[in-house]
Parts: C-alpha cells; structure tokens; sequence
C-alpha cells in the first residue's frame, strides 16, 4: 500500500473557462475535495499561477494537466521551473527522451506521464498509426515511465490489471474517465469509482459527475464515502 491519504485519492477537474469559476467551485466544494486538477482551458486566462498559489495557500494539492510535449531539453527546463511552485503533480507526454528530462528535472514534483487518452478508441489509435491493442500501448508506456525515471502513468481504469500484473506496483496509477453513472459524454473508456481502484488505481480524476451535479459538495462526498469502503 502506498502511503496516500484516503481524502487525496480523488481528484476534481477544475475544468471551466474562468478563474472565478474555479475559485467558486473550490469554496463550494471545501472539505469534500483536497486535490485539483488545472489544465489548458484555465491556462488561457493568464491567471494560471496565481490560481495554482491560491490553491496551495489553502491547504490544497494541484495537478498541473498540461501534457507537456517539446525536445526533451525544452521540457526539462520547464519541469524544472515547474517544481519550485508547489505543485504535486504534472503531466508528460510518454516519449522516452522527453520522460529522462523530465524525470532528472522534477526535484519533488511527481511526473506522470500520459498512456493513452482516456478519448480514444481503437479506430483513433488506428488513426494515428498505432496497430497494437490499447492495453499492449498502455503496459508499453508504463514500463518504459517507470525506467524513464517517471513516478506514474496517466491510465485508463480499463487497463488497470494489465498495468499492475506487468509493471512495477511502484509505479502511480491516476484514472481519468470516471463515471459514477451510466456515460454519455466524450469520454469512451470509462471505469466507475469501486472498479478503478479495486483494479490498481492510486488516485482518480473527476470532473463533470461532480461539477454537473445539483449539489457538487454532496457529489464529491458520496465519491469520497466510496473510496473510503474500497479500502
């Protein structure tokens, strides 16, 4: 068992176009959630980093979502930079030169590097050249994270037990694609909250359940009170 703090393993989406928006969400949510995650759309407002600060001046942890992707010297510096503001978590893209920068640059930010989009489906991995299965791409990047020096992998709760049979149970697994209730959305490969960790997630990641919700704050705590009975 990874020493996680129960209330940490859920992570809520901060996906909304204003800071306001954000702030509002995270006042109305506050106990039910600990962890945020911000990403492109919030990037764009310019008030990116001052949000971030605003979070972990309230005792909150930040996952910084935004999928890094240059020449690996480039990505270096900016995770680099990245370390000394506080923020718990980043994501990369899993290119094997770019995870070695990454990796020797993160200092105690934990690097995660993305598997495969939890958006995609066969016919897009077809799309973009990739003839093996979803789960081989998955165990593929794991392992090659985790040598790469990463602390854990972006994962769909779908390939979870392929995940934790072939890679290092060391490695963080954070589950995207969460749907307490039947899906609709762009999402395709979705797991429900008891089955991503009971199938080897670390931590999962939840936007619209929780945000669409008639009472958000009662949302993330029942989510909250179901991650609690799966350990």
């Amino acid at each position: 068992m990874k020493d996680i703090k129960l209330e940490d393993r859920l992570i809520f989406a901060l996906d909304v176009p204003e800071v306001d928006q954000a702030k509002a969400l995270v006042d109305l949510l506050d106990d039910s959630v600990s962890f945020y995650k911000i990403g492109m759309e919030l990037l764009m407002t310019g008030q990116y980093f001052e949000l971030m600060d605003w979070l972990i001046a309230k005792d909150k942890k930040v996952f910084v979502d935004l999928k890094f992707f240059d020449v690996p010297e480039t990505v270096g510096r900016t995770i680099k930079r990245l370390s000394q503001t506080g923020a718990t978590f980043a994501t990369i893209h899993g290119n094997q030169g770019l995870m070695e920068k990454a990796a020797e640059n993160k200092g105690n930010l934990k690097i995660l590097a993305v598997t495969a989009l939890t958006s995609l489906d066969r016919g897009d991995l077809d799309d973009l050249g990739f003839k093996c299965e979803v789960q081989e791409l998955v165990v593929s990047r794991a392992k090659r994270a985790f040598e790469a020096g990463c602390d854990g992998v972006v994962s769909s709760g779908l390939e979870l037990p392929l995940l934790r049979e072939f890679v290092d149970n060391k490695l963080i697994a954070v589950t995207p694609g969460i749907r307490p209730v039947a899906n609709d959305d762009d999402q395709k490969r979705v797991v429900d909250v008891a089955t991503a960790f009971k199938s080897g997630s670390d931590y999962i990641v939840v936007g619209r359940p929780i945000k669409n919700a008639t009472d958000p704050y009662a949302a993330a705590s029942n989510i909250q009170a179901i991650i609690k009975s799966c350990f």
